[in-house]
């Protein structure tokens, strides 16, 4: 069963009150998503970290019901 956007970005959000959240459906079946993920928790940590915070916000999802997501995170400029 494929995830809608609103959902990936929900689970992101209760993670990461703070985050800005984008999510492209890039393939248009709702199983192929881009993302980019914005917050002050990622101030200072590597990006493998920041990768792997958001992987786990998602609650065992990839590979699942979400197939792929390309990740863009930073801290806000």
């Amino acid at each position: 069963m494929a995830m809608q956007s609103a959902d990936i970005e929900a689970l992101i959000k209760a993670a990461l009150p703070d985050a800005k959240v984008a999510i492209e459906d890039l393939a248009g079946d709702g199983d192929h998503y881009a993302a980019t993920v914005v917050s002050e928790s990622f101030r200072g940590i590597s990006r493998v970290k920041q990768h792997q915070i958001v992987y786990a916000a998602l609650r065992g999802r990839m590979g699942g019901e979400l197939h792929a997501l390309a990740l863009q995170t930073s801290a806000p400029e």
